[in-house]
């Protein structure tokens, strides 16, 4: 195994804290993977890594010998991909809501691997709070302003929300015509991750964004499940218009107030912060930044914290 080779296994054990998993992720043995680091640490005469039955981590030289390692890989990726006419090429990994990478990252993605035939790309579907860097994961996209994390947040977009309800419920309450007939209504509960509490209901009017907090006989932290609740009837629900488009085509669902729409819902990729954007992964964000412009090109969102 060559140096370059040797820092870029390195790089990958520390942040997988496993033999094992930077190993599978190089393609190599992990035989390999052990004595290639030996030789790494023989050479430079310290020791890089603590190593128990169950755990790897970076020692303090470690730490120092990976912040320069990612600094120098992520310069050689560039000026490779310079030499090679900027093709970016590689495996991406992306995190992002199941849903949402169906409904509007997949219909493009054949184009977008016919123009970069050099990236591959691996998607991993969740909306929880993702360790980049352990989970070797590029970006992740979440949905909605997000409290600092430690890491960096490029906005990819906007989405409009909907207010919608299911036709049983609204057979049993009626159909609120204002804001004020939303008094006797019930809404599905959606918890934030963030103060733990019910968020209120949004609605833009001639004089700004007006919050409603209806009682809620049921609620939920994940969003799945409060589309669910709404479809079964529990109540009222704000949620982007992607979300429901299928059931307010059919029927199934009833938009709510429709000319006092809920605010926009930001989108947003997340990185780690002591990355440098690869090649394969800014040429990603600008196609998505594009997808998610084409879809929803709104302006000047008002924050929304989940």
């Amino acid at each position: 195994m060559d140096h370059l080779d040797g820092l870029r296994l390195f790089v990958r054990v520390v942040e997988r804290k496993s033999f094992s998993a930077a190993a599978a992720d190089l393609g190599i043995p992990r035989s390999t993977a052990t004595d290639a680091i030996r030789a790494l640490e023989e050479r430079l005469h310290a020791r890089l890594l603590d190593r128990t039955t169950r755990h790897v981590s970076a020692t303090h030289d470690g730490q120092e010998f990976y912040a320069r390692c990612l600094s120098i890989l992520a310069d050689i990726e560039d000026a490779e991909a310079v030499l090679r006419d900027a093709e970016p090429n590689g495996l991406l990994r992306v995190d992002a809501p199941s849903l949402l990478t169906r409904t509007f990252l997949l219909p493009e993605l054949p184009a977008f691997l016919e123009r970069y035939p050099r990236i591959s790309i691996q998607f991993g579907q969740s909306d929880r709070l993702v360790d980049l860097v352990r989970e070797g994961i590029d970006c992740a996209i979440r949905v909605g302003d997000l409290v600092d994390s430690g890491l960096v947040q490029r906005r990819l977009g906007s989405l409009q929300e909907v207010t919608v309800a299911s036709p049983a419920y609204l057979k049993r309450h009626g159909k609120p015509r204002s804001i004020e007939d939303l008094q006797g209504h019930y809404m599905v509960g959606f918890v934030s991750s963030r103060t733990g509490e019910i968020i209120p209901l949004e609605f833009t009017t001639q004089n700004g964004v007006q919050t409603v907090l209806l009682p809620s006989r049921v609620s939920a932290n994940q969003s799945d499940t409060t589309a669910d609740l709404a479809r079964l009837g529990f109540g009222l629900v704000q949620a982007p218009r992607w979300r429901f488009a299928a059931e307010l085509k059919a029927g199934t669902l009833v938009e709510i107030l429709p000319d006092n729409p809920p605010t926009p819902t930001a989108l947003s990729a997340l990185i780690a912060q002591n990355r440098q954007l690869s090649p394969r992964l800014r040429v990603f964000l600008d196609w998505a930044t594009g997808i998610f412009a084409a879809a929803a090109p709104i302006t000047n969102p008002a924050r929304k914290r989940r």
